[in-house]
């Protein structure tokens, strides 16, 4: 499937070449996620969680701006010292470039935090970012407001704590969390209503494949209902054949369930005992041979 997808953006002059060449370098099992949600909401945690847990690489707007060495990374940061916004035309080629790479080809990833609006989830998807699951996180805006207050951070493996919610036992971690540039109460406000504004579109974009997941809950019960999710595969939406099998003692139902499946989805239903009685009843050569078990009570 996501090799047609592939195909149908890209439409490459030599499609069986592409197709080759995308089976040999191309795992799609690699898991391919978005985790999405308000500030504050917990999409760091999640999302380092689930790349310790699959193996696979976070991309965050931070990483692309502070850690990878990318073509388009100077420009973005030029934006950033004027203390412009980004235009999402950016960010896309971006993400586009650190996806090519070799590594989230392999490994898969997890992408944090984007897109956040219609726009950049429209031109992901024109670049052929297309992702298998969508994990976004919700909170009410009181309780937003109050982790932004306590949030603290780990510079050397970039972990988020609470100085409230989630405070680490060890105490030499204890000494170098540090406070992050947090946004002010006013700031994280506006935010909010930004983040509220864009969301219902985005949803519009990923609903087939996305999950809303209540991060105002223990951490653990949170990370276990995100990776339940991430695990799931989607149904295809290729056609298919459907073949059922109904099995069980005599009197359980079988038949009666046969029937109303066979009513509701339009299969053809084949009772083996029906079968074995029009033989015998048509008087063929296997009637004459079955005939004898049925008149001694066998089914």
């Amino acid at each position: 499937q996501h090799m047609l997808e592939e195909l149908l953006i890209h439409k490459p002059d030599d499609p069986i070449q592409y197709m080759i060449n995308h089976l040999k370098q191309n795992n799609d099992d690699a898991p391919r996620i978005c985790v999405l949600g308000p500030p504050a909401s917990g999409k760091t945690t999640v999302a380092m969680w689930l790349c310790k847990h699959l193996d696979a690489i976070r991309i965050s707007q931070e990483t692309l701006l502070f850690k990878e060495i990318l073509a388009l990374t100077k420009e973005a940061k030029a934006y950033k010292e004027r203390k412009q916004k980004i235009p999402n035309a950016l960010w896309a080629n971006l993400i586009q470039e650190r996806l090519s790479n070799v590594d989230c080809i392999k490994q898969g990833w997890i992408l944090e935090g984007f897109p956040e609006n219609q726009e950049q989830a429209r031109m992901l998807q024109s670049s052929g970012i297309i992702p298998r699951h969508v994990v976004v996180l919700y909170a009410p805006d009181t309780v937003l407001i109050e982790r932004n207050s306590g949030k603290r951070l780990d510079p050397f493996t970039e972990e988020v704590y609470h100085t409230t919610f989630d405070w680490p036992s060890d105490p030499l971690v204890q000494q170098r969390l540090v406070k992050p540039e947090d946004l002010s109460e006013q700031q994280m406000s506006k935010k909010l209503l930004e983040y509220h504004r864009n969301f219902p579109e985005v949803f519009q974009i990923y609903q087939k494949v996305l999950k809303s997941i209540n991060a105002d809950q223990p951490s653990m019960d949170v990370l276990s209902q995100v990776l339940t999710y991430v695990q799931t595969r989607h149904r295809s939406a290729a056609p298919f054949t459907p073949r059922i099998l109904f099995c069980g003692p005599p009197g359980s139902g079988k038949s009666l369930q046969a029937a109303l499946i066979a009513q509701k989805y339009g299969v053809v239903n084949i009772c083996c005992g029906q079968l074995l009685k029009e033989a015998v009843a048509d008087k063929t050569k296997l009637g004459e041979l079955i005939k004898p078990y049925i008149d001694n009570g066998y089914p």
